[in-house]
């Protein structure tokens, strides 16, 4: 396989990298009880997925 022959310098480096950052997680409204959730996992205030109770809430 092919090598570098010469180093790639920090601009370049940097330049590449740009995107390589940390995005913000998407939320989604749980039905149920309309708290914020991360979409395709029970909602943890309520417990509900899809419509049906599938683990224990966390009571407060």
């Amino acid at each position: 396989m092919p090598n570098p022959k010469r180093r790639h310098s920090h601009a370049r480096k940097g330049r590449r990298r740009g995107h390589d950052f940390m995005t913000v997680p998407s939320f989604a409204v749980c039905p149920q009880c309309g708290t914020p959730k991360l979409p395709h996992n029970a909602c943890p205030e309520c417990g509900y997925y899809r419509g049906r109770p599938v683990i224990k809430a966390v009571e407060k």
